[in-house]
């Protein structure tokens, strides 16, 4: 499938001036709903992703080809402390094209706290549902079915079980899976339902226009109004600049993720009367805890993710989630510490033997996204309040690993970490310290940069996504959440824009006289 795209290679032009209805930054799971509602509304939309369009047909399932092509920094996009991989989408369809198909709603205890908490009453279950349910039917989510579920998952699924914890198939936005295990890589049979296959071409249906390779400098405002945006297309490939881009729009939606959203504000050096732009930063830091089988496990076939463990979702349990996830080899041991020589090769030489699970804890929102001399920086540490989570989520595992009979259990840690018995799973993992490079982990998750509240004191946004500051202004993206929301959050970012779509769509004769 190809898209109608305005890409640096088909400009001409210096200078582009459009007069739209609206103009979306980003093009992932926020941005494109909000374009495709807000196009089908028949209102004209012009969406801006710095990305490129990378039509499925490049994707090669070879995953350091696909970092290097279709994520952000190549995928080298790191915390200043160094030892956390923030991993996000840079192409046309942002992170939905490089995750890996899970879906949740978000849990309705964390829209209690958001309630009571930050003021969003409107928030409730009752209400997101039928946005819920909407997304679910127009992104084939459903939950795996027995054939999706690999040896690797039904490691963990009868460890849990023998245990008496419980145990559920996760959902995915996915069609037919071909059960390839490549999701990190994009789907190269367009399978999986992300924004590239799926709302960007029904808001180019109604009219939206894409431009790519498109990177939104500034946002435009006067007089507390929201009034376009100026950007740059920058060729991808000699990184020269191809043209200025002014857009000048009634309304103003920012969908850029939750680091590039905040450092657009910042640029634009506008809605931070709280202070709180770039703020709040959360990401749920995701480790991978690897267990050694008698048998064959080839975890990395099959489909990617299977099932999981939500017997500690509740922070008053743990407040983690266990994910059974497939890797390949490499990614197996860079989970790790393999050792060097003889001790790496015996690790590798069993890959095939090993099963692993991913595990995600409720952060709390302590990190921060800034500009220092200009450049991005992303400031965040697993807070010592957060640190048991984390600790809890690797004895859970090795319990189930041992429970569906694991000879011995990797830690990921930087120093090298191996439970050989049940009996050992406490004093190894006690023996784990809070500090730099103590974990190997990474993130597909950032959120909480924007934070979304009641009161304009200690919040970027109002409960309907549009600063307090700014009128015509609105963010859709994960940057929203005030907490981190324990859960792959991509079905929760489409709802949240569909949402907020609607609200501006029904004051359509104040945004858009």
């Amino acid at each position: 499938m190809m898209l109608k795209v305005t890409s640096a290679a088909d400009v001409t032009s210096a200078h582009i001036d459009l007069d739209v209805d609206a103009v979306i930054i980003g093009s992932g799971a926020g941005g494109a709903v909000m374009a495709y509602e807000l196009a089908a509304a028949g209102k004209s939309v012009v969406v801006l992703e710095a990305g490129s369009y990378v039509p499925s047909t490049q994707f090669n399932e070879t995953f350091p080809d696909m970092l290097e092509l279709l994520y952000e920094e190549k995928g080298n996009q790191a915390t200043k402390q160094g030892d956390l991989l923030v991993l996000q989408g840079r192409c046309l369809g942002g992170s939905t094209v490089v995750n890996g198909c899970v879906t949740f709603r978000v849990p309705d205890f964390i829209l209690e706290k958001w309630g009571k908490e930050y003021g969003l009453t409107n928030l409730t279950p009752e209400i997101l549902s039928p946005y819920f349910e909407k997304v679910e039917r127009n992104l084939s989510i459903h939950i795996n079915q027995p054939h999706e579920i690999n040896e690797n998952s039904r490691k963990l699924e009868a460890g849990a079980r023998a245990l008496g914890w419980s145990v559920k198939p996760l959902s995915r936005n996915i069609k037919d899976c071909a059960l390839t295990g490549h999701c990190l890589s994009g789907c190269k049979t367009d399978r999986k339902q992300s924004m590239l296959v799926t709302y960007l071409p029904w808001a180019c249906h109604h009219g939206a226009q894409i431009f790519t390779d498109t990177f939104a400098a500034r946002i435009v405002t006067e007089n507390g109004r929201a009034k376009g945006v100026q950007a740059t297309m920058v060729d991808p490939v000699t990184k020269h600049k191809v043209a200025d881009i002014n857009v000048k729009a009634k309304v103003v939606i920012a969908a850029a993720g939750a680091v590039q959203t905040p450092l657009l504000f910042l640029r634009s050096e506008i809605a931070n009367s709280s202070e709180q732009v770039g703020r709040n930063f959360a990401c749920h830091p995701s480790t991978m805890i690897v267990a050694q089988f008698a048998q064959d496990i080839f975890t990395w076939r099959g489909a990617m993710l299977g099932v999981y463990v939500d017997e500690f979702e509740h922070p008053d349990k743990g407040g983690f989630v266990l994910e059974g996830g497939g890797a390949g080899p490499i990614e197996l041991g860079m989970s790790t510490e393999p050792g060097t020589g003889k001790a790496y090769l015996d690790f590798m030489s069993r890959a095939k033997n090993y099963a692993s699970c991913i595990s995600l804890i409720h952060d709390h929102n302590v990190g921060r996204v800034s500009l220092v001399d200009g450049e991005k920086q992303i400031d965040y540490q697993i807070a010592d309040a957060d640190f048991p989570a984390m600790k809890a989520a690797f004895k859970a595992a090795a319990k189930i690993y041992f429970a569906a009979g694991a000879e011995r259990v990797f830690l990921p840690t930087g120093d090298k970490r191996v439970i050989e018995s049940e009996e050992q799973i406490d004093t190894v993992v006690d023996g784990i310290e809070n500090h730099p490079f103590a974990l190997r982990m990474v993130s597909y998750h950032p959120q909480g940069t924007m934070r979304m509240g009641s009161d304009p004191a200690k919040s970027v946004v109002n409960p309907y996504g549009e600063t307090h500051d700014v009128k015509g202004l609105f963010v859709c993206d994960a940057s929203l959440f005030p907490t981190s929301i324990i859960v792959n959050p991509q079905e929760s970012v489409y709802a949240l824009s569909n949402y907020i779509a609607d609200r501006i769509l029904e004051d359509a004769n104040d945004y858009f006289a």
